[in-house]
């Protein structure tokens, strides 16, 4: 990229390689080692606000040189040679990235170069480890590097035991326990989030097996499947009679059905002793009539009869717990048929796409 006289700031950038013989430098950057890196004032002022401000600002000349003298220290004398020199052209090797990273952060966000710093926190979360996480987040804080802190907090949570035996994280416990109990407090946040994540996750398959079960007892009493046909009362012991194949959901129908088969000859329901496995099913069987909406034509026993109770039954009414169960339940079960007719939707398209190209290509021949 060459460098042209212009009438603004006397130089622009139109080639593909530097020159410096065209426009004579009139800034010099000092850096740690006194290392003098000559620059073009009008380059740094359209890279870094910050430059502009110190560029623009009247100098005392202190020397017999003309040039003005802006000290950048505190970092490798190299890293501001790669830093002088993105300004000039916005391009980073992996080798200087690897070098230079996390010294060209911090001289990017000081000098507020917006692209620099971009590239700095993406490299530099790349290459993020044990040994130099806490260093990286420290540094992240200080440059206002938010996407890198939360990247440095995840690797501590997932790999505390190694960090925490670390020299970074021991020097941290004895200089900055502000940021100790911030990485702590992250730590116990998330841990709470993915147990909800879990508890979550096992109520929506609670809520989906039971939904799953709503459709099975409706499919057993108004279909039939191997064990279990259409009945209007469970005592009735014509339940046992083998009615059509397997269904989809075979394994959830036939635990039901034979749930199902028990209640109807159960001894201890009928004496009024109790049963664990007629308890339940009477509980499913509840739980149907609160979520059924055609009780009249319903042919699930004793839904109208669950139905006109728990009308009547304060109790039942007014239990919350029951409420949320058959609220959820029922957005299961409505999810669930959404997901199975678009499922459904996408089959038949698909089979109508494949007769269709087999219609074109038997053309064709």
């Amino acid at each position: 990229m060459a460098i042209t006289a212009t009438q603004n700031d006397g130089v622009s950038l139109n080639a593909d390689k530097f020159s410096y013989d065209l426009v004579e430098t009139d800034i010099e950057i000092i850096t740690s080692g006194r290392r003098r890196i000559p620059a073009h004032s009008g380059i740094l002022a359209s890279g870094s606000p910050v430059l502009t401000n110190i560029i623009e600002k009247p100098r005392k000349i202190h020397s017999r040189s003309s040039k003005r003298v802006i000290k950048i220290l505190g970092v490798p004398c190299d890293a501001v040679s790669v830093f002088v020199r993105f300004l000039y052209s916005p391009s980073l090797t992996e080798k200087e990235m690897e070098k230079y990273g996390i010294h060209l952060l911090a001289l990017s966000h000081v000098y507020m170069v917006t692209q620099l710093k971009q590239r700095c926190t993406k490299g530099v979360g790349e290459r993020v480890t044990a040994e130099n996480v806490v260093d990286i987040l420290q540094l992240a804080r200080l440059c206002d590097a938010p996407d890198l802190c939360l990247k440095c907090m995840r690797f501590i949570h997932y790999k505390f035991k190694t960090v925490e035996q670390t020299e970074g994280w021991k020097f941290l416990q004895e200089h900055d326990p502000f940021l100790e109990l911030d990485i702590l407090q992250f730590i116990d946040e998330a841990e709470s989030r993915k147990k909800r994540r879990r508890r979550h996750r096992r109520e929506q398959n609670l809520y989906m097996q039971l939904s799953e079960a709503m459709e099975c007892i409706e499919h057993i009493c108004t279909e039939g499947c191997t064990l279990v046909g259409p009945s209007s009362n469970l005592d009735d012991k014509s339940t046992s009679q083998v009615k059509t194949g397997p269904c989809s959901a075979f394994s959830t129908c036939y635990g039901l059905q034979l749930l199902i088969r028990h209640f109807a000859v159960c001894k201890k329901r009928v004496d009024g002793k109790g049963c664990v496995r007629c308890k339940r099913m009477i509980q499913l069987l509840r739980l149907h009539s609160s979520i059924c909406d055609q009780s009249e034509s319903c042919r699930v026993p004793l839904c109208r009869q669950y139905k006109s109770r728990g009308e009547k039954d304060k109790k039942m009414v007014e239990d919350t717990k029951w409420k949320v169960l058959v609220r959820r339940v029922a957005s299961a079960k409505a999810m669930s048929s959404l997901s199975q007719s678009k499922k459904k939707k996408s089959e038949v398209l698909l089979k109508e796409e494949a007769e269709d190209f087999i219609r074109i290509r038997n053309k064709l021949r």
